[in-house]
């Protein structure tokens, strides 16, 4: 069992040496297969992409560095929490390049009822003993929450992640441009502890064609590239 739990690394980086040859010859020249956790799929993404050429694929966050390391997809997109300018912390699929396109201010979304909802900001440690859903990326930090989490949610639809936090079946940690736009629920931008939304691109190498004009948008302007 416990070769078995250390394989998948160097599985992976096999997958990744195998994908790198196929990819010389597989892809069509001129397009591009592109990963992206749900929330990477921002304004900054959405004025990135060409007409034409691009076929993008929203997945789990933690499956988006292996769908890139394996060959499924040319680049990927990825999010997280993080201190500013601080990287995030990705599996160790295999080496890839990763550049940092882009941060943002977080907030918590709470149903209209909760009784931090007038607040202008809000403490992680405020909200400790509240309710949290259980899902990739949103929920509360480790170590913070002292209840267990209300309601596991495994979807990758963001409307229906906003409405569940929205009815009371837990609170969510999105970037705020996400709380704010959810059309139902509160508002609360983060206070402490100091941590940004995180968007990291990455691709197995330097992106090549079509796929560097694209990362070429992602990262054009940037200062967080690392």
């Amino acid at each position: 069992v416990r070769l078995l739990e250390h394989a998948g690394p160097p599985l992976l980086r096999l997958d990744a040496a195998r994908a790198d040859v196929l990819r010389l010859a597989a892809a069509p020249a001129g397009t591009v297969t592109l990963a992206a956790s749900p929330l990477a799929v921002g304004p900054r993404l959405l004025a990135a992409l060409p007409a034409t050429g691009v076929t993008l694929r929203v997945l789990p966050p933690a499956e988006v560095p292996a769908a890139v390391a394996t060959g499924g997809c040319d680049l990927g997109l990825v999010d997280g929490l993080a201190a500013p300018s601080d990287p995030l912390r990705l599996p160790d699929v295999a080496p890839l390049t990763v550049t940092g396109v882009g941060e943002e201010e977080l907030a918590v979304l709470i149903p209209a009822r909760h009784p931090f909802a007038g607040r202008s900001a809000v403490r992680l440690d405020d909200l400790a003993d509240a309710r949290w859903l259980d899902a990739p990326g949103v929920g509360a930090l480790p170590g913070v929450a002292r209840t267990a989490p209300a309601l596991r949610y495994e979807g990758t639809d963001l409307h229906a992640l906003c409405a569940l936090a929205a009815a009371g079946h837990g609170l969510a940690l999105l970037p705020r441009r996400v709380a704010e736009a959810a059309g139902a629920g509160v508002c609360v931008p983060l206070e402490a502890p100091r941590l940004v939304h995180r968007t990291e691109l990455l691709s197995p190498g330097p992106p090549t064609g079509a796929g560097a004009a694209l990362a070429a948008r992602l990262a054009g302007g940037s200062p967080y590239g690392i």
